[in-house]
């Protein structure tokens, strides 16, 4: 089967996944890894004033240290049960504790390529799905070739350029649909571009 993205391009349509490779036992939905850096500050405030804690989300804060999580909980005025949980990118097996106890990973630590590794592969090896702000094709693509065939097997879904850095090539993109539906009266199902200068 085939459908039809944003773009209106022609995509493959996915099968729903099964539910018994997700990591579905998790004490959280979601845990914002790097919630002390500006954007990850931003992600869980969001998250506090949406949900709260104990809400329809459950949700916890990370980062490499409690005493700066506390801080950024208390600035952000997130309540003081906030749950908070200390990972480091430099230590593999803290990132595959903290991915064990979540559905989903949203990470705001990068350089992804010099921070991203060890959580990628985290979440692949525990079937916890994993979302950035990345805007590094090389590296996506180098994550995609080596932990494609072990994600599907894990059901993590490993979701790159979640907003941020990507916006506005995805606004581009969509621009350039937008115009060839009004000339064209369909949209283009290649863009190819000519950098010059």
């Amino acid at each position: 089967d085939n459908a039809v993205n944003l773009y209106g391009l022609r995509t493959k349509s996915i099968a729903p996944r099964e539910e018994t490779r997700m990591n579905l036992n998790a004490e959280f939905d979601l845990i914002v890894y790097g919630a002390t850096g500006y954007t990850g500050r931003l992600v869980a405030e969001h998250l506090a004033k949406e949900y709260g804690v104990g809400g329809a989300v459950k949700w916890a804060m990370a980062g490499r240290s409690r005493t700066k999580l506390e801080e950024v909980r208390d600035l952000i005025g997130a309540p003081k049960d906030t749950p908070l949980v200390v990972a480091d990118a430099d230590d593999p097996n803290s990132l595959r504790a903290m991915a064990r106890r979540a559905k989903a990973i949203i990470t705001t630590v990068g350089p992804y390529q010099l921070y991203g590794d060890d959580l990628v592969a985290a979440c692949v090896e525990t079937g916890t799905d994993y979302l950035d702000l990345c805007g590094e094709p090389n590296w996506m693509r180098a994550m995609i070739d080596k932990h494609h065939e072990a994600a599907k097997a894990s059901g993590a879904r490993i979701l790159f350029s979640c907003g941020f850095d990507s916006i506005p090539f995805e606004l581009g993109v969509w621009f350039c649909q937008e115009t060839a539906k009004a000339k064209l009266g369909a949209v283009n199902q290649e863009l190819a571009g000519l950098y010059t200068g």
